[in-house]
């Protein structure tokens, strides 16, 4: 049995701090918003959505206690709406899509909405703990060493250097930009505050003004923290080949830190048609891969390749890459392992312009690629993140 994606739908992104236009807006209402899009845009009869599926990394605060199933009892679809919500760190919102494709295609069930949602200004980054970060027996013996790190460690040992990554984040900021202006981003949506009028009607980060000259003058955001706390050491003590870790990565040239929910709408033929609802893509691959919890960021190219033999295809049957903006050396190095060429990637921006709300980012690259495949009249494309810990995420998704 087949999974389709009938749509996806995101709310435009607020930078996430104390400033950022959405921080009165509960992650709750965020991921509720979504539901009333796609509800409200396709007259959807509600009481046949049997779940919702959604990412959260911060599951604290105010992403506590189920985040999905709060979501789905605010979105007014029905009490019968139930709801689960999953931690695959950075790859969580492109997890929930596998997840639901999972079910429909054991017939386990018809209709799921799946996505993510993450409030940075409310729930920082790190605010859940965790023994991976908290517990020396697991981190010292594993040489766990913070994700800047690791994304230094990439650049140090295959040789990106810092003109390398600014140059690639300047191209993120311009090509974002230029979405903006043609007004690209067809799946965004609003936020609006409890009376119905607009928050924010535009990704709030895209800094149209970045020259490769200003992001060259930033200072590294990792160094001290390598020298001070010796994670440098313990980087090199994994891989001694790397005689000196070179900090190339700063605010400009890393994933900016944003509020945002996304939604996707997955089900199989016989609702969709039920329904009236016409698919728009097939779920065709999706893999998962492992990788060292130093190096940690590596692991887009492998689960690429593995969802590319899954599928039967090979990386030149993918006519676009929507590959997250962790750090651009992630992303150097995932177009390198992959045999993908810039001009195929990330083709709108990426989360170096845009943003990374950790918990939704996989779903919102997913709604991005499903656009601008129509947009282009392309058929496949795949989807793929790095994630925290050492893993690696990929789908590919092919138009119907």
């Amino acid at each position: 049995m087949e999974a389709y994606i009938y749509d996806a739908i995101r709310t435009v992104r607020g930078k996430g701090s104390k400033k950022g236009a959405l921080i009165g807006v509960t992650p709750t209402e965020l991921a509720t918003q979504t539901l009333t899009a796609l509800r409200d845009k396709h007259h959807l009869d509600t009481t046949q959505v049997e779940d919702v599926i959604l990412g959260c990394v911060g599951q604290v605060k105010d992403q506590a206690a189920n985040i999905a199933k709060n979501a789905a009892q605010h979105s007014n679809y029905g009490d019968h709406l139930c709801g689960v919500t999953l931690n695959r760190f950075c790859g969580s919102g492109l997890e929930s899509i596998n997840q639901a494709a999972a079910y429909v295609k054991s017939g386990f069930r018809q209709l799921i909405v799946a996505g993510g949602v993450e409030s940075m200004s409310r729930v920082k980054m790190g605010a859940d703990g965790g023994g991976m970060f908290m517990d020396p027996a697991l981190a010292i013996p594993s040489n766990i060493v913070p994700q800047g790190i690791s994304a230094d460690l990439i650049a140090s040992k295959y040789g990106y250097s810092r003109k390398d990554v600014d140059e690639f984040a300047y191209t993120s900021q311009m090509r974002a930009t230029k979405a903006e202006q043609e007004k690209r981003f067809q799946s965004r949506i609003p936020v609006k505050d409890i009376n119905g009028i607009n928050v924010l009607n535009t990704d709030e980060n895209i800094r149209p003004s970045t020259t490769v000259a200003a992001l060259a003058n930033l200072q590294p955001s990792f160094a001290m923290m390598g020298a001070m706390a010796g994670f440098d050491a313990v980087a090199i003590d994994r891989y001694p080949e790397v005689e000196e870790i070179e900090h190339v990565h700063h605010a400009g040239n890393s994933s900016a830190i944003v509020d945002g929910a996304a939604i996707a709408l997955v089900g199989n033929k016989a609702i969709g048609e039920k329904m009236g609802l016409k698919p728009r893509f097939k779920i065709r691959a999706a893999a998962i891969h492992g990788t060292d919890p130093t190096i940690m960021l590596t692991g887009i190219g492998p689960a690429s390749l593995k969802a590319l033999k899954q599928a039967g295809m090979n990386p030149s049957d993918i006519d676009l890459f929507e590959i997250n903006e962790a750090f651009a050396a992630v992303v150097i190095k995932a177009m390198d392992d992959i045999g993908a060429d810039h001009s195929k990637v990330n083709v709108n921006g990426g989360a170096i312009a845009l943003g990374h709300p950790l918990g939704a980012t996989g779903c919102m690259l997913t709604g991005t690629l499903m656009d601008e495949l129509e947009r282009r009249d392309l058929n496949t494309g795949l989807v793929t993140l790095c994630i925290g810990g050492g893993m690696g995420i990929a789908t590919i998704i092919e138009r119907v």
